[in-house]
């Protein structure tokens, strides 16, 4: 079934929803994971296919006739020495997501979220994006056969625009930020009929997301790592995971531990933070947001208080960091370890360092940075 998070009220899986109908949050996908644990454990993936589909019992779409995918999933787990000699940290490890279709994490989601929509019927889907989550709705929805409707920022970086226009897309420009790409997008898409495949509009992006914490957990031989560190904007890859570390406990694959989860954002775009460490349940819009990061400049994000609960619940933090200092480490990466990260990827690194100034990062422990996408979009910034 569906279970709001917030308000707890259930709902039908089979029916097309967005948003709780009585409190407005969001709806998450709730599975019989006593069935799931006869069905499978993790003895049970060592054959199966190297992307996220491997974890098929645990994903809701119900009919693999409907499902699309490009190769989604399964990135690889960097032990990432030559990094971490050059800041003095043995372990450092770089979850790479840029290796995804459509060079982002954003192909988990958008495989999961127009699979399951395909599956019920939809024959339209309209999503606001800063870039790359336009691209991956695009793609599969080209495979699936599904109109897409495209809503970006007038300043959105051209390859973003270009992808989109590849594969199929029909692209508006909006003026302003992707808040207001989503409200364009949520008012034009209901008059005429399109499903809304929002971040955390819709129950399906998070159950692609949450892979990650899958895979994490497998390809660290079903253990944790002490810290996480995530570049957050809409927060659904964070929330994902921290929903996986759940599920495998309650399966019996991992015990209670985990990981202490970090959200950064940049230093000219970050409700998260502010919110975090007010306290505050619910995450207050962040007025005339600006970072070269165009995956963080997201003023405000409906599943705030699910990031926000993981981070507490965690024993984690948040903590921001400047656009010159993304720049800088996607350098480093770069020449150490021959990744070509965007600005949100390399933003962990940046995090890191901070934490590890502050004695938060202890000596011994192992620290997970997420390279959310590929820096092939961001060549703008490179001169």
């Amino acid at each position: 079934h569906l279970e709001c998070a917030l308000c707890g009220q259930q709902y039908e899986a089979d029916r097309l929803w967005n948003l709780c109908p009585d409190c407005g949050r969001p709806l998450l996908c709730r599975y019989d994971l006593e069935a799931a644990g006869k069905a499978v454990d993790p003895a049970s993936f060592g054959g199966r296919e190297p992307t996220m589909w491997r974890y098929r019992e645990l994903l809701p779409l119900r009919d693999d006739e409907h499902k699309l995918t490009l190769g989604e999933g399964w990135t690889p787990l960097v032990h990432a020495t030559r990094l971490g000699a050059e800041v003095d940290f043995e372990g450092l490890y770089i979850k790479d997501e840029s290796l995804n279709p459509t060079g982002s994490f954003k192909a988990r989601g958008l495989g999961m979220a127009v699979s399951r929509a395909r599956e019920m019927g939809v024959t339209a889907v309209s999503i606001p994006s800063a870039g790359n989550a336009a691209g991956a709705m695009a793609a599969y929805a080209a495979l699936g056969g599904i109109e897409a409707h495209v809503y970006m920022p007038k300043d959105v970086p051209h390859p973003f625009l270009a992808e989109c226009r590849a594969l199929g897309a029909e692209v508006t420009l909006v003026e302003g930020l992707i808040t207001d790409c989503g409200k364009q997008a949520a008012a034009e898409g209901k008059e005429r009929g399109w499903f809304d495949i929002s971040t955390l509009k819709e129950p399906y992006r998070l159950a692609g997301k949450k892979t990650m914490g899958y895979e994490l957990a497998e390809q660290l031989g079903w253990t944790m790592p002490d810290v996480i560190i995530y570049p957050t904007g809409g927060g659904t890859g964070l929330v994902g995971m921290w929903k996986a570390f759940d599920e495998m406990e309650q399966l019996g694959w991992i015990g209670g531990e985990r990981p202490r989860m970090v959200t950064v954002q940049s230093e000219g775009c970050a409700p998260m933070v502010r919110a975090f460490h007010d306290g505050s349940e619910f995450a207050e819009p962040w007025v005339d947001a600006a970072t070269l990061a165009d995956g963080l400049r997201v003023p405000a994000a409906v599943g705030d208080f699910l990031i926000l609960r993981a981070l507490r619940e965690s024993e984690g933090t948040a903590l921001v960091v400047a656009d010159e200092e993304m720049m800088a480490d996607a350098r480093l990466m770069g020449r150490t370890q021959g990744m070509f990260t965007c600005p949100e990827g390399a933003a962990p690194l940046s995090a890191f360092r901070h934490l590890r100034a502050r004695g938060w990062v202890g000596e011994d422990e192992t620290v997970v940075l997420f390279n959310t996408g590929s820096g092939l979009k961001y060549t703008h910034l490179w001169g």
